[in-house]
């Protein structure tokens, strides 16, 4: 039964260490958040009863690169709108995105497959990854997002997050509009 906590985890064992350094930067940054605690979400049904506990629908983020590997994109949308890559690539003037490699995703964010969020931008010292926003993810007063692993996910104010985290973490985002119908 997955409950609604504030703050991290008193007990951190069988934790990994990428996602108590996301507990370590919050508390630093004084971005207080909500969490709860959970399997693996790899259904929509899962994911559905997350966001009915966070009280906050959690954002679709999609690791994105160009067709030569060489700029890297971390996409942040309502998980309600269809992705169509012709529908981005002009506003951010680059042809052919497709998703990027796993391996990328860890080199650059520390993340793997299932649990991308912007929470690893705190990783990309070199600012490989371009952060992308869609403007109907910036409405919301809560934004919801994984800690670096998909086995917890967090509710926090969007404002703290533009404000406190992105400066941060040097990352700066692009705000871009994807169409809600295709």
């Amino acid at each position: 039964m997955m409950e609604l906590m504030k703050g991290r985890p008193q007990n951190t064992k069988g934790r990994l260490e990428r996602e108590i350094l996301v507990y370590d930067l919050l508390d630093q940054l004084g971005i207080e958040f909500e969490r709860t605690d959970h399997e693996e979400a790899n259904t929509m049904e899962a994911c559905n009863e997350i966001d009915r506990i966070l009280d906050v629908v959690i954002c679709k983020n999609l690791f994105l690169c160009n067709r030569q590997e060489t700029n890297f994109y971390l996409l942040m949308m309502p998980g309600e709108k269809p992705f169509k890559t012709k529908d981005l690539s002009a506003q951010i003037h680059s042809a052919r995105l497709s998703f990027g490699k796993p391996e990328y995703m860890e080199e650059f964010l520390h993340i793997k497959p299932g649990a991308v969020s912007i929470m690893g931008l705190m990783n990309d010292k070199e600012n490989r990854v371009q952060l992308l926003i869609d403007r109907d993810v910036l409405k919301s007063e809560y934004l919801g997002c994984h800690p670096c692993v998909s086995t917890s996910s967090l509710k926090m104010k969007t404002k703290d997050v533009l404000e406190k985290f992105l400066p941060a973490v040097h990352h700066e985002p692009i705000i871009v509009e994807l169409p809600t119908e295709s």
